[in-house]
């Protein structure tokens, strides 16, 4: 999926025209804006797994969450354009450290095809640059999934974030310009066609890897059938162990926090623990004072039967929680990142079978 193609707008509401009245009273008095009181921050750990809406930059998603638990830091795990749908992980505080592990994860989306019509930005924002009045067979359709499934070469969009000479790839295409970008590979692990509303459309569901572009695959598909296309839809279903059963709506997190403000609901029923992004990699339980040590930045070797019996990345937890990433080799712990959890940390449950 691409990067964000808009950015959001951060000015402040312009203040309102000055009463008449206070200007005659005091004609050389300038109007001060009144300044509203900064909202205490606290430290929020763990991960909410936002059903992101139709509309709202990955940005502005990011800023409303953070603004919900008053958290002190905030971040997200891969961007969803605004005209996509579906899976945003935002990470609050600690969790923030393990947002590598999540990007690198595998990506699920179901779009729609819209034939007859390659545009610009390949999606509904943009004008038509090619058109036809062709329409494609679904067995024709069946028939090309094999060419876009496995690792292949594609040229990413011209609205997308790649940088090019030091300036957005979108940027310039945004002022006239033909962005002149190289083909890369990337792999698609699964590619099915699963609707078909009328001749006009077509549902795909895709498996992809790191910076695969689902509007390009798109715009590949029509131009490979004779017909262009251009995403009409698009649902990101699952980003690594995220899956739509961990989704939650910002509706359903404004009114999970306004109960929380009451006191009928806890907003740590709302975070998946930060290591839920961590769910690949093994775990290492160890003591309270090699933990403590960890914590202190420095590495600690276990011998014996207390030796760790895997070699490389592991998420060490003492008691349950966690406290460092570390590498491990021929028994000694090196923490690579060392975690404070103290605060609102998450609790709240996977509703994915077998978690």
């Amino acid at each position: 999926m691409s990067e964000e193609s808009q950015h959001e707008d951060a000015r402040e509401n312009e203040p309102h025209a000055n009463d008449s009245r206070n200007d005659s009273a005091q004609p050389q008095q300038k109007q001060r804006r009144v300044q509203q009181p900064k909202r205490d921050k606290f430290d929020v750990h763990g991960w909410v797994i936002l059903d992101k809406p139709v509309g709202m930059t990955s940005t502005h998603a990011v800023a409303r969450v953070k603004r919900l638990f008053s958290a002190k830091r905030a971040g997200h795990a891969g961007t969803l354009d605004p005209l996509a749908s579906g899976c945003l992980p935002i990470a609050l505080g600690e969790a923030t450290k393990t947002v590598p592990f999540v990007m690198d994860g595998e990506k699920a989306y179901r779009f729609e095809v819209t034939w007859g019509e390659e545009r610009n930005t390949d999606d509904t924002e943009g004008h038509a640059t090619a058109t036809s009045d062709l329409r494609p067979a679904l067995d024709a359709i069946e028939a090309l999934l094999p060419r876009f499934t496995g690792t292949i070469s594609q040229v990413p969009p011209q609205f997308s974030a790649i940088k090019v000479d030091g300036e957005r790839a979108y940027d310039i295409a945004r002022d006239g310009q033909t962005v002149a970008l190289e083909a890369r590979p990337v792999d698609i692990h699964a590619l099915r066609l699963t609707d078909s509303p009328d001749a006009n459309r077509a549902v795909f569901e895709a498996e992809c890897g790191k910076g695969t572009y689902v509007r390009a695959i798109a715009r590949d598909m029509g131009r490979a059938l004779g017909c262009h296309g251009h995403v009409s839809a698009l649902r990101r279903t699952r980003v690594g162990s995220f899956t739509e059963k961990t989704m939650i709506s910002l509706a359903e997190l404004e009114a999970m926090c306004e109960k929380a403000a009451v006191g009928e609901a806890s907003l740590a029923d709302a975070l998946l623990p930060v290591e839920t992004a961590l769910d690949d990699i093994p775990a290492l339980a160890i003591s309270r004072a090699d933990a403590a040590r960890l914590q202190r930045g420095q590495a600690v070797l276990l011998r014996g039967r207390d030796a760790p019996v895997v070699n490389g990345t592991v998420y060490v937890t003492v008691s349950g929680q966690l406290v460092a990433l570390a590498e491990t080799s021929r028994g000694e712990i090196i923490p690579k990142r060392v975690f404070n959890l103290a605060g609102l940390h998450g609790r709240a449950r996977r509703n994915d079978e077998g978690h």
